[in-house]
C-alpha cells in the first residue's frame, strides 16, 4: 500500500503570520496593501507559498540596497 502525502498549496493569513514571525494584524495589513499577494476564496484570503517567498526576496533585496 502506497501512502501519498498532500502538501498544502495555499496558506491562510494566520499561517503566513506564524511563518514570518509577524503578528496577524501586520500580516493582514501587508496583504491588504498588496505587499504580499493573495486571493480571496469565499470569505477567506489564501496565499501561495511562492508569494511568501516573493515578499521575503523583495524585503531582503531592499535591505541589501540600504546596506550599500
Amino acid at each position: 500500500m502506497t501512502t501519498t502525502v498532500i502538501e498544502r498549496k495555499w496558506h491562510s493569513t494566520t499561517k503566513v503570520a506564524e511563518m514570518l514571525g509577524f503578528g496577524l494584524s501586520k500580516t493582514k495589513m501587508l496583504v491588504l496593501t498588496g505587499e504580499i499577494r493573495s486571493v480571496k476564496v469565499g470569505r477567506n484570503r489564501r496565499i501561495l507559498p511562492a508569494w511568501v517567498d516573493e515578499y521575503i526576496q523583495r524585503v531582503s533585496a531592499d535591505a541589501e540596497g540600504w546596506a550599500a
